[in-house]
């Protein structure tokens, strides 16, 4: 560098203007916060933790994860939203809180759009169709026969009005044009506890909550919400295979604030495929019965405006809201 250039560079330096570029040159140079917004020892918690220690690891400086539950997710993206937009503050949410709540809550604090920066999915968790092991109907095909033949006799169980599972179960009553009554639960566990029992005869639950249930073979499980199978349990049939289309999965996504620098977000999207290559993190991922799943931010941005369209339709179906 000449003295002209060295003078101007330190000009520059000196009246502040050069300060972004050589800060996104340097990224990270200090702790990142990474916002979960679910309580610690969830699905989405895990994978946060689990994703930002390999980000530590590949990019060379800490990446943290803060709980900041409430709100059906709403509190934690909230805070996030409002971050400075430098790299610094990331959300790691998933698609219940970013794609669902916008129409079911009245006022969510945030625009999942406008507010974030799409940087990688991470990785996805199916939900799955379970019934009582005494239950007729042995298949998806036979549950909607069923039902149509006496539209609204059989019960679904969920975790609470509004909640992911309650939506898929909605979402299965308006693809296969049947009538299921739902019985809201105050958490998954009570609900898989009273169709153990046989007091209600299906819930449809995350695999994570369900799966030590169906190997013990106090449930059986019917379908997964996911278009493919998953490697988890793979002798179960999607959903799809019966009702073509039917897409209900959970996914789990990184994002930085709107208006982060593009040089930091490439930098985020690489250090997070690498992170995510890692030997280790597809089984650590399947240990919570979730499967390791990357993209482009364009492709998330996609995902997610597709995801907007179709929970508001089924959150509207469904009656849901929360003030």
């Amino acid at each position: 560098m000449n003295s002209l250039s060295r003078r101007t560079t330190l000009g520059l330096i000196a009246s502040g203007l050069a300060a972004p570029a050589f800060a996104q040159a340097d990224y990270p140079s200090r702790p990142v916060t990474v916002i979960v917004p679910q309580a610690a020892g969830g699905a989405n918690d895990i994978i946060g933790r689990l994703v930002s220690e390999k980000l530590s690891e590949v990019m060379g400086q800490r990446f943290v994860v803060e709980n900041r539950a409430g709100a059906g997710g709403n509190l934690g993206s909230q805070a996030a939203a409002r971050s400075t937009p430098d790299g610094y503050t990331l959300l790691v949410t998933i698609s219940a809180s970013q794609a669902i709540n916008p129409a079911l809550y009245a006022r969510t604090g945030f625009d999942p759009v406008k507010d974030f920066a799409p940087v990688s999915l991470l990785g996805t968790v199916p939900n799955v169709l379970v019934v009582n092991p005494s239950f007729e109907a042995k298949t998806v095909a036979d549950l909607i026969r069923m039902a149509k033949e006496k539209p609204g006799f059989y019960h679904y169980a969920s975790a609470g009005n509004g909640t992911l599972n309650h939506l898929v179960g909605e979402m299965l009553k308006s693809r296969a044009g049947i009538d299921l009554k739902h019985i809201p639960y105050r958490g998954i566990a009570p609900a898989l506890s009273d169709v153990i029992a046989g007091h209600v005869p299906i819930t449809f639950a995350n695999l994570p909550a369900a799966i030590s249930q169906i190997q013990a073979g106090t449930v059986r499980a019917l379908g997964v919400s996911t278009l493919k199978r998953n490697s988890f349990v793979p002798d179960v049939p999607t959903i799809a295979e019966t009702v073509p289309g039917f897409d209900a999965e959970l996914w789990i996504a990184l994002y930085a604030i709107a208006g982060t620098p593009q040089p930091i977000i490439d930098k985020l999207v690489a250090g997070t495929h690498r992170a995510l290559q890692a030997p280790d993190i597809k089984a650590k991922f399947a240990q919570q019965g979730a499967e390791v799943v990357t993209s482009t931010p364009a492709e998330l941005a996609a995902k997610l405006d597709a995801d907007l369209k179709v929970w508001a339709e089924i959150v509207k179906a469904s009656g849901a809201r929360i003030e």
